[in-house]
C-alpha cells in the first residue's frame, strides 16, 4: 500500500490549546486528516497553512457552559445520522468544573430537539446534582459511562449507541478488519467486548466494559453496539461516526467477498499503523469533526443553547 498522500506546514500551530502530541515533534502538521510524525511530513510536497485546535479556557466554569452546548450539537449530530432509536443510547461529558461528575443527555428527551439546558450532570454516586428540567438518568447510561470515565481519567468523552451498522457487525463475534483507509484509525487501537448480559444494570458490567476497552478509543460490544471516547466531544463523535461507515464498508465487503468465494483483501501492519499516524490520533479525529459540527451550529442557531 503506498503511503497516504499528505501535506505538511514548516510551521508549529500556534493555537493556544493544548494539543496532543502522541509522541511526535511536529505539532500542528497539517494533512489531509492531520497527525502526520516529522519523518512522514518530510515526504510531503506541499506547504499548507496553519489550522485551529481545540478551544482553551482558564475559567472553568466558562468551559463548563461552551462543553455543555457542543454535547448539545453532537446530540444533533447522532439523530440526523440515524444514531437515535427510542430511548437508547448516551454521550456523556465530563465536568471541567468537578471532573468526577459528568453531563449527559435526559433520559426520554428527543435528540433532536436537545438543548445544551436540557443536559444533566450526574455524580459519582449516581445522583442528578444539576441540569434541566427532566432529570431522568438511563442507569445503564450511568453503569457504562461511569465506569469508563473512572477508569480513563484522560478521557472526556464516551459515547455509545445502538447504531444499524454498528450492532449489525457487533453480532458476528469479531473486531473489525484493517481493509480500508478509514479503518486504520483503529488498527490497534479497538477492542471486543465479547459478553452480553442483557441491558447493563449492574456495576460489574460496566467496570467489565471499561476493562476489556483498556487504553483503547473504541469498543465493539457484541450483541449490542459501539462505544467510543477521546479527550474531546468532537473526537470521540467522529470516532463514532467513522467507526459506524466502517463497520458498514466490511459487512459490504465481506458479503461481496464471499460472493465470490474469496476474502477481503487486508493491510498490512506496517502500512497500517504509518496510516494511523496520520488519521488515528485525538488531533485527527478533532479537526476531523469540525465540519461537522461547525455545520450542526449553522442549522441550529442558538436554539441549542436554551
Amino acid at each position: 500500500m503506498a503511503p497516504p498522500s499528505a501535506i505538511h506546514t514548516s510551521e508549529i500551530v500556534d493555537t493556544g490549546a493544548s494539543i496532543p502530541s502522541n509522541g511526535h515533534e511536529n505539532l500542528g502538521t497539517a494533512t489531509q486528516e492531520p497527525g502526520l510524525t516529522k519523518s512522514q511530513a518530510e515526504k510531503a510536497e506541499v506547504a499548507m497553512p496553519k489550522f485551529p485546535g481545540p478551544k482553551k479556557f482558564a475559567d472553568k466554569y466558562e468551559e463548563r457552559e461552551y462543553q455543555k452546548g457542543r454535547l448539545a450539537l453532537a446530540f444533533r449530530i447522532f439523530a440526523k445520522m440515524g444514531f437515535d432509536e427510542g430511548v437508547a443510547g448516551h454521550i456523556t461529558l465530563r465536568d471541567p468544573v468537578e471532573p468526577t461528575s459528568f453531563w449527559v443527555n435526559p433520559f426520554g428527551v428527543a435528540w433532536p430537539l436537545l438543548k445544551a439546558s436540557d443536559l444533566i450532570r450526574v455524580n459519582e454516586e449516581g445522583k442528578v446534582v444539576d441540569g434541566g428540567p427532566c432529570r431522568l438518568l438511563n442507569a445503564a447510561a450511568y453503569m457504562i459511562h461511569h465506569a469508563v470515565h473512572t477508569a480513563r481519567p484522560e478521557i472526556n468523552c464516551v459515547a455509545h449507541s445502538h447504531s444499524l451498522y454498528g450492532r449489525a457487525f457487533c453480532s458476528l463475534g469479531r473486531n473489525l478488519d484493517t481493509i480500508t483507509q478509514d479503518s486504520c484509525a483503529f488498527h490497534n487501537d479497538i477492542a471486543l467486548y465479547s459478553s452480553f448480559k442483557g441491558i447493563v444494570l449492574a456495576e460489574q458490567e460496566g467496570k467489565d466494559i471499561a476493562a476489556a476497552l483498556g487504553n483503547k478509543k473504541a469498543a465493539l460490544l457484541q450483541n449490542h453496539g459501539l462505544l467510543t471516547c477521546g479527550k474531546t466531544i468532537e473526537s470521540a463523535v467522529f470516532w463514532f461516526m467513522s467507526l459506524e461507515k466502517c463497520c458498514h464498508a466490511q459487512l459490504l465487503a465481506d458479503a461481496a467477498a464471499g460472493g465470490r468465494g474469496g476474502e477481503t483483501v487486508k493491510i498490512n501492519d506496517e502500512d497500517a499503523e504509518y496510516t494511523y499516524q496520520t488519521v488515528g490520533t485525538e488531533l485527527a479525529g478533532w479537526f476531523s469533526a469540525k465540519p461537522t459540527f461547525d455545520m450542526m451550529e449553522h442549522e441550529a442557531g442558538v436554539d441549542y443553547k436554551w
